[in-house]
């Protein structure tokens, strides 16, 4: 496989990875304005799609509260998409390696599934299987986006030969637990559950429900999911304390999810304590998809710190230039 340009200086080598990370950051900042939406129900505030109110951007938007709040997301969402596009032709250009290339394809498709799948909540009023599905889009979107900004690190090897491996086993597993954890999350919002069950930490005063529907099942589906998600974190930051706790590639994002996970599990308290007032609603959907984020790194990290003697020197700066 070809190396990169040896003309290329470490700036112009570095450009495409620090776009790719200041993009993954856009990202988070969309999936948080679009639970922004949801927390103010400001969904149809612009009823058609794909215009607003039958223009690009309509006079005085920024006026009306929910407006602003819908529109701005359209806005932020456009403004995502050209970066994606834009991302996946600089690679093209300058990014030797052909799956690379073909993630970056795979980004542009799913940012404009994923507009499609935002009009269609609004020309079907809501639909809730839409709705869910924009969510889980999102999420699958960023994680594109953080692992083009991880393997487009100076750091990240570029040579074949290295054989799989993992020196942090268990991260993997979080990162797939947390997703899962976001898609409950989900749907318990979509279909209106957040306060199916009003207290906390009981459940009707009891450790079960007392009586049972579709929305306190999925509220306390979603309440276990996070004891899941708490108990696969902690492991995860034992599971690098032991194996690659010199490594500040894995370090750091290990002890940032054990923070994110505390926040995030306060948050959640206090959506249902303040009766889903807007600010921690859409604050706790956008620690969660830090929190994936934060997972999936810390998962490239491990994998590349565990592919073998040959390149372990390379790897294990891989997920700390994921962070530069």
């Amino acid at each position: 496989m070809t190396e990169p340009s040896p003309q290329s200086t470490p700036s112009t080598a570095r450009a495409p990875h620090r776009f790719a990370v200041f993009l993954a950051c856009c990202v988070v900042l969309l999936i948080t304005a679009g639970a922004l939406v949801t927390s103010k129900q400001a969904g149809l505030a612009v009823p058609d799609w794909p215009l607003s109110y039958g223009s690009l951007n309509p006079p005085r938007w920024w006026q009306i509260e929910n407006v602003r709040a819908e529109h701005g997301h359209r806005l932020i969402a456009g403004t995502v998409a050209l970066m994606t596009v834009a991302l996946a032709v600089w690679l093209h250009r300058r990014e030797p390696r052909r799956w690379v290339k073909r993630l970056s394809l795979v980004a542009v498709a799913a940012v404009l599934s994923q507009a499609l799948l935002g009009g269609l909540t609004v020309l079907y009023f809501l639909p809730t299987p839409v709705s869910v599905s924009h969510a889980g889009l999102a999420q699958l979107f960023l994680c594109l986006v953080v692992t083009m900004a991880v393997v487009t690190a100076p750091s990240w090897p570029r040579q074949p030969g290295w054989r799989s491996g993992h020196a942090v086993p268990v991260a993997r597993w979080t990162t797939a637990c947390i997703f899962a954890q976001i898609l409950l999350g989900a749907v318990m919002r979509h279909t209106d559950s957040g306060l199916a069950i009003p207290d906390f930490p009981l459940a009707f005063g009891k450790l079960i429900p007392p009586h049972w529907s579709f929305g306190i099942g999925i509220h306390f589906a979603h309440r276990m999911g996070a004891l899941i998600v708490v108990s696969m974190v902690v492991a995860t930051w034992i599971s690098a304390r032991r194996s690659a706790w010199q490594d500040r590639g894995v370090r750091l994002p290990a002890l940032l999810l054990l923070l994110l996970v505390g926040v995030q599990v306060t948050l959640g308290a206090l959506v249902v304590l303040t009766g889903k007032a807007v600010l921690p609603n859409t604050v706790h959907v956008g620690v969660g998809a830090t929190l994936l984020a934060t997972s999936l790194v810390l998962t490239l990290g491990s994998w590349r710190l565990g592919s073998g003697a040959e390149y372990a020197h390379v790897g294990a700066t891989a997920a700390e230039g994921a962070l530069s």
